[in-house]
C-alpha cells in the first residue's frame, strides 16, 4: 500500500518551542512495527491533550503522532497473533508518548501491544471506552482483588465528569455498588445520577487540605484527581478500606499523612494502565464487556472527526469535555 494519509504531528524547534500541524504522511514514514492498522477510531484522553497543548512533557520524542488509544482493522502482519482483517484494540504501551500514535489513518505497531477487540463492541464503542475507560476496570478489578464489594459500604469516584469518573460510575453502579460522585461540574448531577450515582458531592469538599484522619464516609474509591483530593479520599476511607488510584488531574503531590494506612489499615492501590501486561488487559476488555451497559457507553461519548481533534485537546485541558469524546477516523 502506497496511499498518503492524513496526520497529526507535534514538532519542536531548536527553542522547544511547540507547533501541531496537519500533514499527509506515506506508510514509509512510519515507525518500526510488525502490525499496520487502518485507525477506524480513537479518542482524546486529558493525556492526548496534554501532548497537543503541551501543557506537560507528555511527548518524549519529536516529532511525534500522538493519540494513545486506537481501535482498527489490521492491514499488514507479521506477527504471529494478527492477521489481515483482524479487529484490535490498543491502549498504550508508550504510543503517542514515544511511537507514532492514533492521530493518522494508518499506524504500524508492536503486535504484542495489541488486544482483540471483543466482538460486543464496533471500533467507536471500544473508544468511548478507550484508555479512561479500561483504566476504570483496571480500578474495580483492583479493588475486587483487594477484597472490596458492594456489602462494605459506599465508593467514592472522584472526577465523575471525566472519562475514567463516569465509565468506573457505570460499572461500580451495574456491579451494585452506592456510588458517590464527586464533581466540580453541579449541572452535570442528573446526568452522573443516569450513569448510577447514589449521591453527588461537589469536588471542593475534598479539593482542599484536610485533616490527618476525618470521618469514615466511604470503604472504597476511585481517584483519578490526586493531590488534596486523593489525601481526603484516604483521610475518609473506612476500617480496612482500599483506594484505586491512577491520575494528577488536580497535580502529582500526595499531601498526605500515614494515619489512615496505620490506624484504620486503609490500602492505597496504584493502577497502571500504560505498561499494564496482556493478561490484565484481556481480563479487562473481558469484564467491559460484561459490565458496561450499551446504553451508558453511549450516553457518555461525544462523535467528533479527525478535524475536531484538535479542539478537543484543548477542551479536555481546560476542563470542558463531559465523558469521552470518540473520534470517528473513516
Amino acid at each position: 500500500m502506497s496511499e498518503t494519509f492524513r496526520a497529526i504531528l507535534v514538532s519542536r524547534d531548536e527553542q522547544k518551542k511547540q507547533s501541531v500541524n496537519v500533514v499527509e504522511m506515506a506508510p514509509d514514514e512510519l515507525m518500526d512495527g510488525d502490525v499496520d492498522v487502518a485507525v477506524e477510531a480513537t479518542t482524546v484522553n486529558y493525556k492526548d491533550g496534554l501532548a497537543i497543548t503541551g501543557k506537560a512533557p507528555v511527548v518524549r520524542r519529536w516529532p511525534l503522532i500522538p493519540g494513545i488509544d486506537l481501535a482498527g482493522t489490521v492491514i499488514r502482519s507479521t506477527h504471529a497473533d494478527w492477521k489481515e482483517g483482524d479487529k484490535v484494540v490498543l491502549n498504550g504501551w508508550g504510543v503517542g508518548e514515544t511511537h507514532y500514535g492514533a492521530y493518522a489513518g494508518r499506524a504500524r505497531l508492536n503486535g504484542d501491544w495489541l488486544v482483540p477487540l471483543p466482538e460486543r463492541f464496533s471500533p467507536k464503542d471500544a473508544m468511548a471506552i478507550g484508555t479512561a475507560g479500561y483504566t476504570a476496570m483496571l480500578c474495580v478489578l483492583a479493588l475486587e482483588k483487594a477484597g472490596m464489594g458492594p456489602d462494605r459500604g459506599p465508593v467514592v469516584v472522584t472526577g465523575a465528569s471525566g472519562g475514567v469518573g463516569s465509565v468506573a460510575t457505570a460499572i461500580l453502579s451495574k456491579l451494585g455498588w452506592h456510588v458517590i460522585a464527586s464533581t466540580g461540574r453541579p449541572d452535570e448531577a442528573g446526568w452522573l445520577t443516569d450513569l448510577g450515582a447514589a449521591e453527588i458531592i461537589d469536588r471542593a469538599e475534598l479539593s482542599e487540605p484536610g485533616k490527618p484522619l476525618a470521618k469514615e464516609r466511604w470503604a472504597a474509591g476511585v481517584d483519578a484527581v490526586g493531590s488534596h483530593t486523593l489525601a481526603n479520599v484516604l483521610a475518609a476511607t473506612s476500617y480496612g478500606g482500599a483506594v484505586a488510584c491512577c491520575g494528577l488531574a488536580q497535580g502529582m503531590d500526595l499531601p498526605a499523612s500515614v494515619a489512615p494506612f496505620i490506624l484504620r489499615g486503609v490500602s492505597l492501590l496504584g493502577i497502571d494502565s500504560v505498561m499494564a501486561p496482556k493478561p490484565r488487559r484481556l481480563e479487562a476488555w473481558r469484564r467491559l464487556s460484561q459490565d458496561l451497559e450499551p446504553e451508558k457507553l453511549r450516553s457518555i461519548a461525544t462523535e467528533i472527526t479527525f478535524d475536531g481533534i484538535l479542539d478537543a485537546a484543548k477542551d479536555i485541558v481546560e476542563g470542558k469535555i463531559r465523558g469521552r469524546v470518540v473520534v470517528d477516523m473513516t
